[in-house]
């Protein structure tokens, strides 16, 4: 059944909470807020003219029809499970959990009410992936051999959340998405040098019964910003790099490496800038959190993709 208008609550508005009740004030659907501070309550209520409530309010309106989740990552399994069985949709961010157990609970608890869980793994909501995507499923490079992504920054330093947990979700995403399977095989390594037990640094690699293999290296200790993803196949390249403009954030590369007549042989082409619609990540993803309950559709990035993140950040987290 589709419905016109949705009705949304934003539990959270913090980091980046704030950013998602900007975001659907934006859309129209935003109907309430709640947060913990009571400061930052009162200015989002005159500052987007909306209802300041507590979860369990939230939870128990029939007005709201879904709920946002931008709490710390231990609260995400009880205020999605109190969500879902109070009959909202849910759009929790990302991790979906902090076990396996939890995220499991979350997405059958969806399954079963017929509720959308949408995770928030914004990177595949961004028009430059969704085109790389798009490129890579048609067979622009041929067959995918290798996929790596860095994902470098200095800061944000966090004390209860490492690099891997705290970057890495959105380039694992991105990589299950592109390879269309879940690794047989994950190995990691990381480095603590600020806190004991809070990695800085940390390296997670992935093979695929495909035979295509990928890595993510992640660091909030790194001089300079970088945010690269590199696809490589059988008949070229794509990089999609997010901190170059718009017309420079998808390259096409059609370099070929074959072996010919016992040797390798290697012929390189010039870049080709892919034209790729200017529409900001955020935005995308919170309208298709809405447009997924209209339609009453799996969102890319639901309970079940979730998980498969989560294993990968759980096996590759040493």
């Amino acid at each position: 059944m589709v419905k016109d208008n949705v009705s949304v609550a934003v539990i959270g508005c913090g980091y980046w909470g704030k950013n998602l009740v900007r975001k659907f004030h934006e859309l129209g659907a935003l109907q309430a807020i709640s947060d913990p501070n009571e400061t930052v309550l009162k200015t989002f209520q005159e500052t987007y003219g909306v209802k300041g409530l507590s979860p369990e309010e939230i939870f128990a309106s029939s007005s709201i029809d879904a709920v946002v989740i931008a709490a710390p990552a231990e609260l995400h399994h009880e205020l999605t499970m109190q969500a879902l069985k109070s009959g909202k949709h849910v759009f929790v961010e990302k991790p979906i959990a902090l076990n396996l157990q939890q995220a499991q609970e979350m997405y059958d608890t969806a399954q079963a009410a017929s509720k959308v869980l949408m995770v928030g793994h914004l990177l595949q909501y961004h028009p430059a992936f969704l085109k790389l995507k798009q490129l890579v499923q048609a067979g622009d490079i041929g067959k995918v051999n290798y996929i790596y992504s860095r994902r470098l920054n200095i800061g944000k330093l966090r004390t209860h959340e490492n690099v891997l947990w705290s970057f890495a979700p959105h380039d694992i995403s991105m990589i299950l998405a592109l390879s269309g399977q879940e690794p047989n095989k994950i190995s990691g390594q990381s480095s603590s040098f600020l806190q004991e037990n809070v990695s800085d640094f940390a390296t997670v690699h992935m093979e695929f019964p495909s035979g295509a293999k990928a890595h993510v290296e992640v660091s909030w200790l790194n001089p300079f910003k970088e945010q690269r993803l590199v696809v490589i196949g059988s008949e070229g390249m794509i990089e999609f790099d997010d901190q170059a403009d718009w017309s420079g954030k998808l390259k096409l590369y059609k370099h070929t490496a074959k072996i010919v007549n016992g040797e390798p042989e290697l012929q390189k082409a010039d870049p080709v800038e892919i034209e790729v619609d200017e529409f900001e990540p955020l935005l995308n993803e919170c309208k298709h959190f809405i447009d997924f309950i209209k339609t009453n559709t799996e969102p890319f990035t639901n309970g079940r993709e979730a998980i498969a993140v989560l294993k990968v950040l759980q096996d590759g987290d040493v």
